[in-house]
């Protein structure tokens, strides 16, 4: 039965240890996230796509909770039995749950109460390492709990980006920003050749599921850019009426342009004929010089056909990966997320983690720069469905 992760298993007591001090690290990286927030910030939900800063805190707690405590430790009674309802995800097997559009609701736990959450799991973790050094099993199921919690980080950080980016003051939250385009590499297309590559994880560390089952698949020629797009390249598409244009839109892409309030990037405004963009550090002039960010699938196509180019697929963007800049935004490929061959969904709730979702979204390349230290690889297949873009999701072309 194929696993929800590829990891080498605890040996000794050095290496629980290690597992110990790597979970202190993640679950501390968590709240150092929110160390700019105020008390209020923790509670807006805006839209569906984000959730509160407080239940990121409490969902990967109780995913710890459930999961690993329950199921490891004999003698442990959960903080609040209540709190399966309020912190489950989309776990079916793991029982009811609140819906996701109520998550802003939570005015109650308090955020003090979730911190004394996160402290109390923590703890009885430690315990749980004691005792049961060189658990292979435990340590790869704490492993995949540690990456889970990183995702959450990332969308911490995006979901935090979104509720303060639509507060009217624009305030600043941290000092993160993107860098420019390195003027060290210049732009350039990268030719690959028609071949047979090798697509999929193939290592002893920690992977996803989704990227399991390597396999071979023939690429025709083709050629790719090794920088992705920048904001002032994705301006002179809206400057040339890329927004207005029909010819550039995929069908529901061009629908999905006629609903939005402001036809430019999320995060983009325009003040006395500038255009600025909300940063985690307010407000400032645009970067032109820096990757576009905050674009759908819809947009990233039409500016592609624009350009006279297209997407690439993640085939191609992983076979060319080692030439290419990359890790400052997710970069939407042209294909949809499907299963490798032989995958196969693990049994239980924790089956649901990826193969569920393998309908009617588009598969992401790369890393960003809120994604987590230490979690970008390049077989990472990330996924979303075509119209969102509150993630760092930017463009890369290819061309046949």
């Amino acid at each position: 039965m194929q696993t929800l992760s590829s990891t080498r298993p605890a040996t000794n007591s050095s290496a629980t240890s290690e597992l110990a001090q790597r979970y202190t690290e993640v679950r501390q990286y968590t709240e150092q996230l929110c160390g700019g927030l105020q008390p209020e910030d923790y509670v807006p939900q805006p839209i569906a796509d984000v959730s509160p800063p407080k239940w990121h805190l409490a969902h990967t707690t109780w995913f710890f909770e459930t999961f690993v405590l329950s199921q490891h430790l004999d003698d442990y009674q959960p903080y609040d039995e209540r709190f399966a309802f309020l912190f489950n995800s989309y776990y079916e097997a793991a029982g009811p749950r609140i819906l996701r559009t109520k998550r802003g609701n939570l005015t109650r736990p308090s955020t003090e109460e979730i911190y004394r959450y996160r402290k109390a799991v923590d703890k009885a973790m430690q315990d749980l390492f004691c005792r049961k050094a060189n658990d292979a099993a435990l340590t790869e199921l704490v492993t995949l709990g540690l990456n889970h919690e990183q995702q959450h980080q990332e969308l911490l950080v995006t979901d935090i980006k979104y509720i303060l980016g639509h507060n009217p003051l624009f305030p600043n939250y941290s000092e993160q920003r993107l860098k420019n385009l390195s003027a060290n590499t210049p732009d350039r297309w990268v030719s690959m050749p028609a071949g047979i590559y090798e697509i999929g994880y193939d290592g002893h560390n920690f992977c996803f599921d989704n990227e399991l089952g390597r396999h071979r698949v023939f690429l025709e020629d083709y050629q790719i850019r090794n920088q992705v797009i920048s904001a002032g390249e994705y301006l002179e598409f809206m400057k040339d009426g890329g927004y207005e244009e029909v010819s550039h839109w995929l069908s529901e892409g061009w629908a999905y342009a006629k609903t939005l309030d402001q036809r430019a990037p999320l995060h983009w405004h325009l003040k006395d004929d500038q255009w600025w963009q909300y940063t985690p550090a307010g407000l400032l002039p645009l970067q032109k010089d820096a990757p576009v960010t905050h674009v759908s699938y819809y947009e990233a196509d039409a500016y592609a056909r624009w350009a006279e180019a297209r997407l690439a697929t993640e085939f191609e963007w992983e076979a060319a990966h080692h030439q290419l800049e990359w890790g400052q935004v997710w970069e939407w490929t042209s294909s949809a997320y499907g299963p490798y061959p032989g995958f196969s969904t693990a049994p239980g709730a924790l089956g649901e983690y990826n193969g569920k979702w393998m309908v009617n979204q588009q598969t992401l390349r790369g890393a960003s720069v809120a994604t987590s230290p230490g979690h970008s690889r390049p077989t990472y297949r990330n996924f979303f469905h075509p119209d969102k873009r509150w993630q760092y999701s930017g463009i890369r072309l290819a061309r046949s």
